[in-house]
C-alpha cells in the first residue's frame, strides 16, 4: 500500500507519528528508491525481526526485489492485503535517526521523492545485495623521458620528428599535459590511438613503460604532516569561540587567503575528538580535496581519518563507510557526499570553501551540502563551521542579520603580505599588437593570451627558480570553430551549444552531453576551406606557453588531463616537489593549493564567466579571481598577480584587485536588489523539458500558468512566477529545456509550493515531458 507525500495545497505539513505498540502491529513505512512522493507500507513475519527506522529492507515491488530504508511504523490499514518483508540484511540502522531527520528535511525542503533522497545516503554497495571487494593489481605507467638538448626543445625539431607519426606526437603532448606520467590504459584510451603508437615513442627514447603495483589508495599511504605547532592569537580566539559554541549554533569563519582556517578546523578537531570523545566531518569542495588537505587532517589525527572522494570505487568507498559506523574511524574528510557518514555522536561539521557550486547536488535530490550539513548538525547537537575566504551572499547576510556568527581571520599566519595584482587591459593589449603588424598580414589568434607584462613576469620566475599558476577556467583548445565564409559554427546535434574544438586528441566535443566529431577540413554548410578557431582553451595556452617558453616544466590540470584515477594527486606531487614550473589549469588549480615557491598567478582571461546569463555571475567571477590570487606568496617570498580582462572597470575585478570583500558585498548586493534575487528573495527554478521542442514549451507555458492560477485562488500574494522562457542552454541531450522560477521572501511557503508543483502539476504526469524543481539553485542557465 502507498502513502501519498504531497502536501494539501499551500498547507503546512505534519509529520507522521508512529503507534507506540510497535510489536502489536508488524507494518511498516518504507521508503523505495523510485520517482514518486509517496511511501510503502509492508506487514513484517513474524520470522523475521522488526526493524527499526533506518534499517533496510528487502521487499518485492511490482515485478522484482528492492532494497528499501524503514521509515517507521504504521498502522496496519484496514481491507488491505499487505506484501510481506522478505529479509532484513543489517541488525543495525544503516541511517541512525540524525541522519534519517536529515533525509526527510531534505526531501521536503527541496521538493524531492524521499525514498530518492534515502538512497542518495547509502554508499552504492548498500543498494545491492553484493558487496564488491575491490582486489589489489598492477598497472603499466608511461613516464618522460627527460634530456637536456633532447629532440623535442624546440618547435621545429618537433615538426620534423613526428612529420610522419602525428598520432606519436598527440600521444606525447598529451603525456606531457598530464605532467609527464599517466597511467598507459588511460593514456591510450584519452588519445585514441593503439599500443603501436605508444611502442614507436619507446623507441624513439622519448617515454618509459614501467609496471607497477596499482595504489589502491593514495592518500593512505601519503607521508603525514604536521600542522604548526602554536596558533596565533586570531586562530586561538577562533578556536575558542567555537569549541564554546551551543549544540547546533553555526560559525562564518571569514579568513582571508593564507590566513589558516585549516589549523583552526583541526584545533577545533582535538577539542572535539581527543577531548569530548565525539566524532566529526570535514567537507571540502571536490577539487580542493587534494593531498595537501588530506596531509595535514591525518598529521593531525593519524588513522583516525577517512577519506571519501568521487576515485573510490563502490568497494573501497563500503570500507570506509563501514569503518565509520563501526568506530574505527572517527573522522570523516571528503566532498559533499561525506555529510552523510554514518558517524554517530558527530560534535563538529566543517564546511570549508562553503560558498563553492559543488555542494548543490545536480541530480535529485538537489540539495546543497552547506544547509544540510546545518541541519544534520541541529539533528546531532554539533557545531557548524563555513569557512571561506569569499563566503557567498546568502552565508554573508545571515551573518549581518545575526542568525550566525561570524569570525574573522585578517591576516595571513606566516605575517606575509597579500600578492599585489596588477590588471592587464587585453583591449590595449589587441590594440598594440594590430598597430604593429603589417598590411594583409593574417590575425594571430593567440594575441591577447600572454600579454607583455605577464611574459615578462613568467621570465623572471623563471629565472630565479621559482613557480608560476596560470589560470583559465575553460578547457580545450578553442571555444569553436568557424567558417569565415558563411559564419556557419559546429554545434552540437544533441545540444544548443558549440563544439568545443580539441587539439589532443584531435576531435569536436560537447562538454554537455561528451557527444565527439571529427574535425572536417571543410565547412559543412557551404563547403568552405576558411575555417578559423575561435576563443581560447587551455590546450591552446598550453601550446602558446610551451613554444615561448621551450624549457620550461609545464603541466596542465583540468578534467581531460585528471580523469585519470589519482592523476589530480600525481600532478600536485610534481608541483610540491618542484618539478613543475608552471602549471596551467582550470579552477581546479584556484582552491587547496598552498605551495610556498608559486610566487606569480596570471589569470589568462577574468571575463569567461562574468558575461554568463546569471546573477550569479560577478560573485563566481570575484569569488575565483580572489581565490586563486591567493595561490601567490604564501611563503616568505612576496607574490604577484596580473589580471588580464577586457572588462577592467568591472566591480567584480575591482574588488577583487583591491582584496576587498566588503565593497565587493555592498556593490552586488545593489545589484540584487531589484529585481529581487538572492539573498533578499528565495527561488525555485521549475524547468521542463522534452524531446519534442514544441511540447516542452507547451508543457511549460500550462504549468506556469497553472502555478498562478493555484496562487490565485489561494489567495497568495508574496509568490512571484517569472517565465516561463527557454533556458539559455536550450538544448541538452536531445531535451528541449524550457523554465520559470518561483521567487518569494517565504521559505516555508515556497517549500510547500515546491513540493506540490513537483507532485501534482500537469507536467508532472506528463509522460511526453520531464519536470524539475530545483530549490536554490546555484545557476539559472
Amino acid at each position: 500500500m502507498s502513502h501519498d507525500g504531497a502536501d494539501a495545497p499551500l498547507a503546512p505539513s505534519e509529520p507522521r507519528v508512529a503507534p507506540e505498540d510497535t510489536e502489536a502491529l508488524r507494518c511498516v513505512e518504507v521508503a523505495l528508491p523510485v520517482p514518486l512522493f509517496r511511501t510503502f507500507t509492508y506487514r513484517v513475519p513474524d520470522t523475521l525481526p522488526m526493524p527499526t527506522a533506518g534499517q533496510r529492507v528487502v521487499v518485492p515491488f511490482r515485478t522484482q526485489r528492492d532494497i528499501g530504508v524503514v521509515l517507521g511504523t504504521v498502522a496496519p490499514p484496514a481491507g488491505v492485503t499487505l506484501k510481506a518483508v522478505q529479509a532484513v540484511p543489517d541488525d543495525t540502522p544503516a541511517l541512525p535517526p540524525p541522519l534519517l531527520n536529515t533525509a526527510r528535511w531534505i526531501a521536503d525542503y527541496y521538493a524531492a521523492p524521499i525514498g530518492l533522497t534515502v538512497r542518495s545516503l547509502l554508499p552504492v554497495a548498500l543498494t545491492r545485495a553484493a558487496v564488491p571487494q575491490p582486489a589489489q593489481r598492477t598497472r603499466r605507467m608511461v613516464r618522460l623521458v627527460r634530456t637536456p638538448d633532447g629532440p623535442l626543445d624546440s618547435l621545429l625539431a618537433r615538426e620534423a620528428l613526428f612529420a610522419r607519426a602525428p598520432k606519436q606526437r598527440t600521444l606525447l603532448e598529451l603525456l606531457e599535459a598530464r605532467g609527464g606520467e599517466a597511467d598507459a590504459v588511460l593514456l591510450l584510451q584519452q588519445a585514441g590511438v593503439t599500443d603501436a603508437v605508444l611502442d614507436g615513442l619507446v623507441r624513439k627514447g622519448l617515454v618509459r613503460v614501467e609496471r607497477e603495483v596499482a595504489v589502491r589508495d593514495p592518500f593512505t599511504s601519503r607521508a603525514h604532516v604536521e600542522p604548526p605547532a602554536l596558533p596565533t592569537d586570531a586562530q586561538r580566539a577562533a578556536v575558542n569561540a567555537i569549541v564554546a559554541g551551543a549544540p547546533g549554533q553555526t560559525f562564518l569563519l571569514h579568513g582571508i587567503t593564507g590566513s589558516g582556517k585549516t589549523l583552526v578546523y583541526i584545533e577545533v578537531l582535538r577539542h572535539v575528538v581527543r577531548t569530548l570523545g565525539r566524532t566529526a566531518i570535514v567537507l571540502v569542495p571536490e577539487i580542493a580535496l587534494t593531498p595537501q588537505t588530506v596531509d595535514r587532517f591525518r598529521g593531525a589525527f593519524g588513522d583516525d581519518v577517512a577519506v571519501l572522494h568521487s576515485a573510490l570505487s563502490d568497494g573501497e568507498r563500503y570500507d570506509a563507510w563501514r569503518a565509520l559506523r563501526d568506530g574505527t574511524r572517527r573522522i570523516a574528510v571528503g566532498a559533499r557526499s561525506a555529510l552523510f557518514a554514518p558517524l554517530r555522536n558527530v560534535g563538529a561539521i566543517i564546511v570549508d570553501e562553503e560558498h563553492d557550486a559543488s555542494y548543490k547536488q545536480a541530480e535529485t535530490p538537489r540539495y546543497h551540502a552547506r544547509e544540510a550539513a546545518i541541519v544534520r548538525a541541529r539533528e546531532e547537537g554539533a557545531v557548524v563551521v563555513l569557512g571561506s575566504a569569499t563566503p557567498s551572499l546568502e552565508t554573508w547576510e545571515r551573518a549581518q542579520r545575526g542568525r550566525i556568527t561570524r569570525l574573522d581571520l585578517p591576516l595571513r599566519a606566516t605575517g606575509a603580505a597579500l600578492p599585489s595584482v596588477q590588471v592587464v587591459d587585453l583591449r590595449a593589449v589587441t590594440r598594440d599588437a594590430l598597430a604593429g603588424r603589417a598590411p594583409n598580414a593574417p590575425f594571430d589568434e593567440t594575441i591577447g593570451v600572454l600579454s607583455p607584462a605577464l611574459v615578462d613576469a613568467l621570465t623572471v620566475r623563471l629565472e630565479r627558480g621559482e613557480q608560476s599558476v596560470l589560470l583559465l577556467n575553460r578547457r580545450g583548445f578553442a571555444s569553436f570553430l568557424e567558417c569565415r565564409d558563411c559564419g556557419d559554427v559546429t554545434t552540437c546535434p544533441h545540444c544548443s551549444i558549440a563544439l568545443t574544438y580539441h587539439r589532443v586528441p584531435e576531435s569536436l566535443v560537447c562538454h554537455y552531453c561528451q557527444h565527439r566529431a571529427p574535425v572536417h577540413a571543410k565547412c559543412g554548410a557551404c563547403g568552405g576551406v576558411a575555417i578559423s578557431r575561435r576563443g581560447l582553451g587551455t590546450q591552446q595556452v598550453e601550446r602558446v606557453v610551451s613554444e615561448r617558453f621551450p624549457d620550461a616544466r609545464l603541466a596542465r590540470m583540468d578534467v581531460d588531463t585528471t580523469s585519470g584515477k589519482w592523476a589530480h594527486a600525481t600532478i600536485l606531487d610534481r608541483v610540491g616537489a618542484g618539478e613543475i614550473d608552471i602549471l596551467l589549469g582550470t579552477q581546479m588549480i584556484a582552491k587547496g593549493l598552498d605551495f610556498p615557491n608559486v610566487t606569480l598567478v596570471g589569470v589568462i582571461d577574468a571575463d569567461t564567466g562574468l558575461n554568463l546569463p546569471d546573477f550569479r555571475a560577478a560573485e563566481r567571477t570575484f569569488q575565483l579571481l580572489s581565490q586563486v590570487a591567493g595561490r601567490s606568496g604564501r611563503g616568505d617570498k612576496p607574490g604577484e598577480v596580473l589580471v588580464q580582462t577586457r572588462r577592467p572597470s568591472h566591480h567584480a575585478v575591482q574588488c577583487a584587485v583591491r582584496h576587498d570583500l566588503h565593497a565587493f558585498v555592498e556593490a552586488e548586493l545593489g545589484e540584487r536588489r531589484s529585481p529581487a534575487y538572492p539573498p533578499f528573495v528565495q527561488l525555485a527554478n521549475v524547468v521542463v523539458s522534452s524531446t519534442d521542442e514544441q511540447a516542452a514549451s507547451r508543457a511549460a507555458i500550462a504549468t506556469a500558468d497553472w502555478t498562478r492560477a493555484l496562487l490565485r485562488d489561494r489567495g497568495v500574494r508574496s509568490v512571484e512566477v517569472v517565465g516561463p522562457a527557454p533556458c539559455a542552454i536550450h538544448r541538452i541531450k536531445e531535451r528541449w529545456r524550457w523554465h520559470f522560477f518561483l521567487r518569494t521572501p517565504d521559505g516555508g511557503l515556497l517549500s510547500r509550493l515546491s513540493r506540490y508543483v513537483a507532485a501534482r502539476a500537469p507536467a508532472a504526469r506528463d509522460a511526453e515531458v520531464r519536470l524539475v524543481v530545483d530549490r536554490d539553485p546555484v545557476a539559472l542557465l
